[in-house]
């Protein structure tokens, strides 16, 4: 058997698309593939002989390929199958399915160069990316000879006057984000210190937890302390295509969410994609403010296999917009639908963090 499919022939990790002539294609999980195999039926009674609880649970094509119109595959449990593309034609339950990708990668779609552009039109460039990603990152004007610290107030006017207005938090209305940290209150949290943090949305156990953050880099880390993006609202359309069931488990099924410091304490209890609107879309995950899951036993083993699948999909690199933020540089994100990380860092970096809200929502 060939190694190199046919065209329009493509195998992903649990599926396989499979071309079905006259432009039309169609998609074909592994496990239905191999459970339908007819080379596993009584030679004289044509029953099937296996049942589909038999096979392992990670059964995968090794090679496929089209040959004499039928699909060829040999199998990870060392079984080889042939579908004449009639059959699969009859009995095609994705005709012609458009697949919902995973949240993309490409900085370059939610960068701006501020050089030449006025604060305002910074401003409207970074929320309409925001709108279209999740995110924006504003790469300094190098013709802006200000000390960052004091281009904070200015940018915080010119998203006033683009409609949004602050959003105070137990920290305070501008959070200095470094390990020495003296302006702030509540500072007992990961934010104020080097280690690394996974990513999370901000605020998750408020009922109505900011929509956007700003981060403005002030002074680099000598090593580390990369901000990472990834776009949660792609990563649960795509899931809900691939895995409607784990879609809905974590949009009906509470959890509690609770932050817990020295001076500041509060919960709340909701699932954990509260909103599933295109333009209505809130997600609150935030593994360090998780209480313990008290859920009925029969559906807590449920709820992991969901909310890991959708995890997984936001943690893989391959889906993260990677940026540094150089002195002056900033960037907006969508809280209700981008999760936020950071790399560790060694040495004294900077950043001040401002919430926002739409004036309307006042």
């Amino acid at each position: 058997m060939p190694n190199t499919p046919e065209p329009g022939l493509a195998l992903h990790r649990e599926w396989l698309r499979v071309p079905l002539g006259a432009g039309e294609h169609a998609d074909f999980h592994h496990r239905w593939l191999r459970h339908h195999c007819d080379r596993e039926r009584h030679p004289i009674t044509g029953e099937r002989t296996r049942c589909s609880s038999e096979l392992p649970d990670d059964i995968a094509p090794r090679r496929a390929a089209i040959v004499d119109d039928a699909l060829e595959i040999e199998w990870s449990d060392d079984h080889a199958s042939r579908y004449p593309l009639a059959w699969l034609r009859a009995h095609a339950y994705a005709r012609n399915r458009v697949e919902v990708p995973p949240p993309a990668a490409d900085l370059a779609q939610i960068s701006v160069a501020a050089h030449g552009l006025s604060l305002t039109e910074q401003v409207h460039a970074a929320l309409a990316r925001v709108r279209q990603h999740g995110a924006a990152v504003v790469r300094r004007d190098p013709d802006d000879r200000r000390a960052p610290e004091d281009a904070t107030e200015p940018l915080i006017a010119a998203f006033e006057a683009a409609g949004l207005r602050v959003i105070g938090t137990h920290f305070g209305r501008i959070e200095d984000l470094r390990t020495d940290n003296s302006t702030n209150q509540n500072t007992d949290q990961l934010g104020y210190t080097d280690a690394p943090i996974g990513l999370h949305t901000d605020q998750p156990f408020l009922e109505h937890p900011p929509r956007y953050q700003l981060l403005q880099g002030i002074r680099c880390a000598d090593e580390g302390g990369v901000n990472l993006l990834a776009d949660a609202r792609a990563a649960f359309r795509h899931l809900e295509s691939i895995d409607a069931h784990a879609a809905d488990i974590l949009a009906t099924v509470p959890v509690k969410i609770s932050r817990k410091q020295q001076q500041f304490q509060r919960e709340l209890v909701t699932p954990l994609v509260a909103r599933r609107g295109d333009d209505d879309f809130l997600v609150r995950s935030s593994y360090f403010t998780y209480a313990p899951h008290a859920l009925p036993f029969a559906r807590t083993l449920d709820f992991y296999r969901a909310h890991d699948h959708f995890i997984r999909l936001l943690r893989d690199p391959q889906h993260h917009y990677r940026a540094l933020l150089a002195p002056g540089d900033w960037l907006l994100y969508d809280n209700h639908r981008t999760l936020h990380a950071r790399t560790g860092f060694t040495g004294a970096r900077w950043l001040r963090g401002v919430y926002f809200d739409p004036a309307e929502a006042a």
